[in-house]
């Protein structure tokens, strides 16, 4: 990985709480073409083996989250997005290298993820973190209907 280690000033990586839920849904709505609602979020809060982080900048309040699901050594990236005008910025290496860490750190040994076929860059960026694609679903995702490139980045 060549991406730099320290957070530019005023930006943070912090657990999700309650009130970022719409701030999220918004990021989410930009993201995904069926996104998750609210009350997806909210009831993830506090939920065993959930990891739920935002990027907050002093400025412009939350920019970016993660989910990540862990189940005894496995964990899946569910979701990782930025705000629309933060993409390209080099934010999303920042968060990625947050949620890989929060993982290892609760002993998971085998991260996966699905992402568009067609989603180049965050392709890119996983690609340079050490994923490596193990598989396809077909016609995994909607709107428009596109295969998923299934990721795995070996932790242990």
């Amino acid at each position: 990985m060549t991406e730099p280690n320290s957070l530019p000033d005023g930006i943070e990586i912090r657990t999700l709480g309650p009130a970022d839920v719409d701030a999220v849904v918004e990021i989410e709505t930009e993201a995904f073409t069926t996104p998750w609602k609210a009350d997806t979020f909210s009831s993830l809060i506090g939920r065993d083996g959930v990891e739920l982080v935002v990027m907050v900048d002093r400025s412009d309040g939350v920019i970016g989250y993660a989910v990540l699901w862990c189940i005894l050594d496995q964990g899946e990236l569910a979701n990782l997005a930025l705000s629309p005008v933060r993409r390209g910025s080099g934010l999303g290496a920042h968060l990625l290298r947050h949620v890989v860490d929060v993982a290892r750190g609760r002993g998971v040994q085998k991260l996966f993820l699905e992402v568009r076929a067609s989603n180049t860059p965050a392709i890119e960026l996983y690609l340079r973190f050490g994923f490596s694609d193990v598989g396809t679903r077909r016609a995994y995702y909607d709107n428009p209907k596109e295969d998923a490139r299934v990721m795995l980045l070996e932790l242990a």
